[in-house]
């Protein structure tokens, strides 16, 4: 008797900003509708047998409206307790959890497929408490302001804030390294059960592990990217797909010789990254999360491209993908027109 192949898996890490196709202040109705147009081509890789994995992030939209609301909650109510960071990263892993499961479930029945069979965790990821992004944050939240409502809020809040070109300052939190997703064994057991699972929202709650053996949950938003990466090798995935604002990788991007490219290896990503061609604001974190994939592992692919191409770039048409074979031995310019390799 032959053996049953065992079906390949693939994390698919989705943009916070990917659900707010109505703007920056979209209603829920509207990141309703976002995930359903998402909601097609993650279906469609499930129904052609991958199993599916979904993480989402929250860090530059939704957690921080999350935290302003609360915060404006207990100014006009001082009986309110204030909320922390990583009860923020809960609550939108709820929300938007529940939106990608409905989604997702109303697309699989139209496929004629069971819509009971998703699933959305609460994850946690665990961290360096002596991680050096403790002392310097990055990661921006919330909605843009002013610099003197920057200012305002700052010395309100004690928030540190930074000024992101002509859209004006916004909040910015630490942002640790993942170095351990507390529910990889959890999520694992249902994907491989046949679900489509929903994990990792945000990054992941942060935790750090206490003197005492035990954690606690800390003030910072992890990158969605590198804690979907640190996901993917846990559980073992062949595929890793980056969604983004743009159908492919650029190099020289805003120059007149700006080229989009079909395919890197992971040598050449490396090099192209160490050249300061992916910045740390834009590119840059989706490229080193596709290399920590990657890295020592023959066989793995990574998939970036924008979510209204995902479809397309599943197909091997469209995207950039990036794999672990060698480098070309040779230094001639990359052509951005090699075809894509499709996961088979």
């Amino acid at each position: 008797m032959t053996p049953r192949a065992v079906p390949r898996a693939a994390v698919v890490a989705i943009g916070g900003n990917a659900l707010l196709r109505g703007g920056a202040h979209a209603t829920v109705a509207e990141q309703v509708e976002a995930a359903r147009r998402l909601a097609s081509p993650v279906g469609a890789l499930a129904d052609t047998g991958w199993r599916v994995v979904i993480t989402h992030g929250n860090g530059r939209p939704q957690v921080g409206f999350i935290k302003c609301r609360a915060e404006l909650a207990a100014a006009l109510a001082p009986e309110l307790s204030a909320v922390d960071l990583d009860m923020c990263v809960a609550d939108s892993q709820d929300g938007l959890g529940y939106i990608l499961a409905t989604a997702i479930a109303v697309h699989l029945r139209s496929l004629g497929r069971a819509d009971d069979r998703i699933a959305a965790l609460i994850t946690h990821t665990v961290v360096d408490a002596h991680d050096e992004a403790f002392s310097h944050p990055t990661k921006p939240i919330g909605a843009f302001c002013p610099a003197a409502r920057a200012r305002e809020l700052a010395d309100l809040h004690h928030w540190t804030v930074a000024e992101e070109g002509e859209r004006g300052r916004r909040r910015v939190v630490p942002s640790p390294r993942p170095r351990r997703v507390f529910e990889a064994e959890a999520v694992r057991a249902p994907s491989s059960a046949g679900f489509t699972v929903i994990a990792a929202g945000g990054g992941g709650i942060p935790l750090v592990e206490t003197d005492d053996g035990g954690y606690r949950g800390v003030e910072a938003v992890l990158d969605k990217e590198l804690t979907s990466a640190h996901l993917a090798a846990e559980l073992g995935a062949d595929l890793l797909v980056i969604t983004t604002g743009v159908e492919r990788v650029a190099v020289d991007h805003g120059r007149p010789t700006q080229r989009s490219l079909d395919r890197l290896t992971h040598d050449e990503a490396e090099r192209l990254l160490a050249q300061g061609q992916f910045p740390p604001g834009s590119m840059g974190p989706k490229i080193c999360a596709a290399l920590d994939f990657l890295r020592g592992a023959p066989g793995r692919q990574v998939l970036i491209t924008s979510p209204q191409q995902l479809g397309a770039a599943l197909d091997g048409r469209g995207g950039t993908w990036l794999d672990s074979e060698p480098a070309r031995t040779t230094e001639e310019p990359l052509n951005g027109t090699v075809t894509a390799g499709r996961p088979q």
